[in-house]
Parts: structure tokens; sequence; C-alpha cells
């Protein structure tokens, strides 16, 4: 199974390794699939699964047996007057087989039980929390690297455009149209741009070693990935339904609310046992001895045993878990209020985020005819250099401006789906 396990993984990873590029569905799955938290979870959920065994096992009969071999100082005698007779030998092999059943005990082993089932689900929620968080982290990384990947190709241009005026106003102060200052201007500003797309660049590289090592790849594997060709609409649901939908769905509060089921279990269990307990017990005796008609014998008990005093302690432990049930409500009331800042928090910043979007999508087609226009009247003499450099420099904010917008855009819908509950590898296919 391992091996098979191994084989598909292998094959996930060299068919994206001969793809060149890496989509942000793959990258979903890959995460998920090397996530050493998610391995650690599902550790967790073995773990509590083997404690419904242990706890399952109360419920099955008791079954012992015994074996021993006797040496005695002195052999038994009994005294009947001035008359004596033995009672068992010196020596003697002795064992036994007993089996046990309780018939009734007023829930207390069956309620322990499904209190371990109980916490076992909750396991199982906890490994979806943490997927959840490994894939939203994820998301988070993908869209910062296309960031930093547009960030390069704005500083990348910004870059060539200055170059481009930096040859113009060579050529115009060759003809003694402009001043030395102008010429020096723009060696300035291009030294300036040179700077920016190198930190763009440190800035992708910082990035792609994230991403890899959220995929447990090498820190400076090359990485290219594909920028989402349809992004995830949540611009229709309101706030209201959201909230519906987080607290029905999120799996911190269904932790919490299986948590509770678990500890009204507990206390079933625990009152249990001011009640007593009827049992079945069968058994099976063999001693060797002589002196005896029968060395087997084979006996049934029905009986029932109760505990009058213990010092409270019943009393004490179940106090205890009635307190922990009401910090815990306490603790979902909190969450839930939690949950509701985090969603409209996400919502706002993608409100914000589309606007600010609506509002940069015209804005590069204007800087470019503003740059055109400028750099027309500085070629005719008739504009400034002055003029030119901060054309350029709009047309680079301009386009700063919008890829921002649109990435965090993409955060900020991968975070409201996040909030929501939802798993990110099924919306973003």
């Amino acid at each position: 199974m391992v091996l098979l396990m191994a084989m598909v993984f292998l094959w996930a990873f060299s068919s994206i390794s001969h793809a060149g590029t890496l989509t942000l569905s793959q990258g979903l799955r890959l995460a998920v699939r090397t996530s050493k938290l998610l391995k650690i979870a599902r550790r967790s959920e073995d773990i509590a699964h083997t404690d419904t065994l242990v706890k399952k096992s109360y419920l099955l009969p008791k079954v012992d047996a015994g074996v021993s071999q006797t040496f005695l100082a002195y052999q038994p005698v009994a005294l009947f007057g001035d008359l004596s007779a033995p009672m068992s030998n010196k020596t003697f092999l002795a064992y036994n087989v007993s089996v046990e059943q309780t018939l009734y005990d007023f829930r207390r082993n069956a309620a322990r039980y499904e209190a371990g089932r109980e916490i076992f689900e909750t396991t199982k929620l906890d490994t979806e929390r943490i997927r959840n968080l490994v894939e939203v982290n994820f998301a988070f990384l993908y869209f910062n690297l296309l960031e930093s990947d547009k960030m390069v190709l704005v500083a990348g241009e910004e870059v060539d455009r200055l170059e481009s005026h930096l040859k113009d106003a060579k050529n115009l102060y060759e003809e003694g149209v402009i001043t030395k200052n102008d010429l020096l201007q723009a060696e300035v500003r291009l030294s300036d741009a040179r700077q920016r797309l190198l930190a763009a660049k440190n800035l992708r590289e910082i990035n792609v070693s994230d991403l890899n090592n959220a995929l447990a790849r090498p820190l400076n594997a090359e990485t290219e990935i594909e920028d989402i060709r349809e992004p995830v609409e949540v611009a229709g649901i309101g706030v209201e339904k959201a909230w519906k939908i987080a607290e029905k769905d999120r799996p911190e509060l269904r932790i919490i609310d299986g948590t509770l089921k678990s500890l009204d279990l507990q206390e079933v269990s625990k009152k249990a046992e001011y009640y007593p307990r009827i049992f079945v017990k069968g058994a099976y005796d063999y001693e060797k001895n002589d002196y005896l008609l029968h060395d087997d014998n084979w006996s049934m008990v029905v009986g029932l045993s109760v505990n009058l005093f213990n010092g409270g302690r019943t009393t004490a432990e179940a106090l205890k878990i009635e307190q922990q049930k009401e910090k815990l409500q306490e603790q979902r009331n909190k969450l839930v209020d939690d949950i509701r800042l985090e969603v409209e928090k996400y919502i706002l910043e993608s409100r914000t985020a589309r606007q600010r979007l609506d509002v940069t999508k015209d804005a590069i087609q204007q800087a470019r005819e503003n740059l055109r226009i400028n750099r027309t009247k500085y070629e005719e003499g008739v504009g400034t250099a002055t003029d030119v450099l901060d054309a350029v420099t709009l047309l680079t904010v301009a386009e700063t401006n919008y890829y921002r917008a649109v990435y965090d855009l993409s955060k900020a819908d991968a975070a409201i789906l996040f909030s929501m509950g939802k798993e990110l590898s099924e919306v973003y296919r």
C-alpha cells in the first residue's frame, strides 16, 4: 500500500514537472498530500481510534485464566477431637478459567464507548480544519508568487521605457536640443528603476522558496505557476448568508459541538457509578487433591456490586465535567463571534479589492496614452523630460495598483471560502 501511494505521488509530481507549470488545483492537492501538519493530525486520528477500541473492550466479556503450583511447609490437617484427617496434598497443581460479563450497568460502559467515538469524530474534524488551513495558506503563497511575477514584469517594462527615453534623450542632447540636466535626470531614474527590478526579482525568489517549502520541494527548485483562468466569484454571497454557512460548516464549531456531546456521554457514564452493576460470571476450577471426591468444579454466579462510598470522587468528577461543558459553551459563543468578524472582514476586503480593480482597470490605458502623448511632445521638442519621466512613473503605478488589486481580490475570495469552512481544492478545479 505504501509503495502504491509512493508511485502515485511520483507520477503526479513528474506529470507536473513535464507540464512545466504548476496550476493552483495541482498545488493544493500536492500541499495537502505532503503537509507534515496533516500527517501529524492523521496520527492523532489513529490514536483516537485505538482509544475507542480500548473503551469498547469494557462492553465485551472478561476472560481470565490462571495456573499455579503450590508447595506447603505443612500438609493441611483437620482435627476432630482425638482424630485427625488430611485436607489436601502438601504439594498440588491448580488452574482455573473464568468468564465475566456485565449484564447491566446503567450505561456506564456504553456511554464511555460512545464518548470515545465522539472524540474520534472530533479528531477527524480537526484534520479537516488543518487541511483547510494548509490549503488557504498555500493559496496565499500561490497568489503572492503570481503577484511577484507581475511586479517583475511591471518593473522590467519600466526599465525598458526608461532605457528608451534615455536613448531619445542622448540623441536630442547630441543634437543640442536639450541640456545635460535632462540626460542626467533620465540616467538617475533608470538606475532607480533597475534597483526596483532587482528587488522585485529577489522578492519573487523568496516567494518561490515559500511555495516550494509548502510542497516539500527543494527551496531553490525552479517553479513556474499558471495564472488562474476563471477566478472564483463570491461577490453574490451576503454577510448574513456567509455567517449561516460558516456556523454550519466550520470544523472548529463542529469540533466543539462534538466535544460537548462527548462530555454529555462522559457525564452519563460517571453518574452511572452511583448505581449497581449486575453481572454474570462462569468459572471452571481444578485443584489436585487426593482427599476430595472431585478435583474440579464448575460454577456460575449472578451478582450485583455497588460502590457505597469513595470519598466523594464520583460527585467531584461529575461536577468537573459540568464545569468543562460550561467552559466549552462559552468558548463556542466566543468562537462564533470571532468567525463572524473574520467572515465580515474578508468580505469587506474582497469588496474593497473589487472596487479598486474597477477603478484601476481603465487607469492603465489612460496612463499609456498619457505616456505616448508626452513622449511625442518631447521628441518634437515641445514637452519636457520631467513630463515623460512622470508619465512613465504614472504608468508603472497604474499597472502596480491593478495587479495588486487583482491578487488582493483573489486572496480575499479564497479567505472568504476558508472562513465559511469550504475545501479550496474542491472549489479551485
